[in-house]
């Protein structure tokens, strides 16, 4: 040997993946990430995001329970993986990744089964890296809900940052926007390294979100997704609609996680013939904004991520609902909200490799969190 013998400092360049339940596109990011553990350090080099083309209306059509052949569905999970190859390739763009972490597409949840359809094969052939996938499965077999998934890695991410460090944000939340809304609460312990801080780290799912919000722009406002929330901001909120929609999707059991029959779809027919598209949309928004804000009572500072912090309707229902706690977006902090999920994925991926545990019992409810993850390559 030969040198002071200071040890190097391990550095990973992980490839995130995520497409969620909206089933409205695939988020990835190439992330540096720099030591091992809880104590890694992450930086990210690269966003990208895939349209799923002819694949989302099968995907779309098998998560809402449509029958099909065994074929049909090994068809669609190649050729899903090969979507993710190549959108992994063009991300890279000729350089290389030490490690892949994709999500896979929910098309079922309903705990203790959950089914994240992905072949991971065409990743491996085409980006010549290990793939780890399946980050849900060991959770559920262990007795937990198997979701959410990310509030490590968001504590990982934030937990560098000066306020979380020193304890300056008392209460701090991030609020994913995705198909269903869930949320990371952290109680900021300055000094401290978060291997002593997670027991203050509390998560779950709140509701339905943009899942019911796609459906109405779809069969209401004939358009894939309302865009910014402009149709739902022209529209006017039907005090008695909103009462029944709250009613629906507000939490009746906590720490369940939410999946198949909690997307309320049944509201946006109830409501057909009394409220006009753009009605609806603001009646929704206005619905679960405000449970939203109810589920994150008493915390100071409430960040917004996912797909639908970009419908400024919703966002400001959230705002208005929650009694002068502040609310903003987790852009603020250096992380791109609509790419919170696929970075998070390249920290959940290096904290598998690392064998960490990912899920934690007070956030999906499993006696003892499991080492994560099935692996090809």
């Amino acid at each position: 040997m030969s040198g002071s013998g200071a040890s190097t400092e391990r550095v990973r360049r992980v490839v995130g993946c995520m497409t969620g339940t909206s089933i409205d596109g695939l988020d990835l990011a190439l992330v540096e990430i720099r030591g091992t553990g809880l104590e890694m350090r992450c930086r990210v080099l690269r966003l990208g995001t895939r349209e799923l083309g002819a694949l989302q209306r099968p995907l779309r059509a098998f998560a809402d329970g449509a029958a099909m052949t065994a074929g049909a569905i090994a068809t669609m999970a190649h050729d899903f993986g090969a979507l993710h190859a190549e959108a992994i390739a063009e991300l890279l763009a000729g350089e290389r990744a030490d490690l892949v972490c994709v999500h896979g597409q929910t098309v079922f949840h309903k705990p203790p089964v959950s089914w994240q359809l992905l072949n991971p094969w065409p990743i491996v052939q085409r980006v010549s890296t290990r793939v780890v996938y399946d980050l849900r499965g060991a959770d559920l077999a262990a007795g937990g809900q198997g979701a959410p998934i990310t509030p490590l890695a968001d504590a990982v991410l934030l937990g560098s940052r000066p306020e979380f460090v020193r304890g300056l944000v008392k209460g701090f939340a991030v609020v994913n926007l995705g198909g269903f809304a869930n949320y990371t609460a952290v109680l900021a312990a300055g000094g401290k390294a978060l291997a002593e801080r997670l027991g203050t780290i509390r998560g779950g799912d709140v509701c339905v979100c943009n899942q019911l919000l796609d459906r109405i722009a779809r069969e209401r406002l004939g358009v894939a997704f309302d865009a910014d929330g402009e149709r739902a901001s022209a529209g006017r909120v039907d005090a008695a609609a909103c009462e029944r929609l709250v009613a629906m999707i507000r939490p009746r059991h906590a720490g369940r996680s939410l999946g198949t029959g909690d997307e309320s779809f049944a509201w946006v027919d109830e409501t057909r013939a009394s409220l006009g598209g753009d009605d609806a949309a603001a009646t929704a928004c206005d619905a679960i904004g405000r449970v939203i804000a109810e589920s994150l009572r008493g915390v100071e500072t409430v960040l917004l991520a996912g797909g639908g912090a970009r419908n400024r309707t919703l966002a400001a229902a959230i705002a208005r609902h929650s009694q002068g706690g502040r609310v903003g977006m987790i852009d603020d902090f250096g992380i791109a909200a609509t790419h919170r999920e696929a970075i998070e994925f390249a920290v959940l991926g290096a904290l598998c490799e690392d064998r960490v545990a990912i899920t934690l019992p007070s956030v999906t409810g499993v006696g003892v969190a499991p080492i994560s993850g099935a692996w090809a390559g």
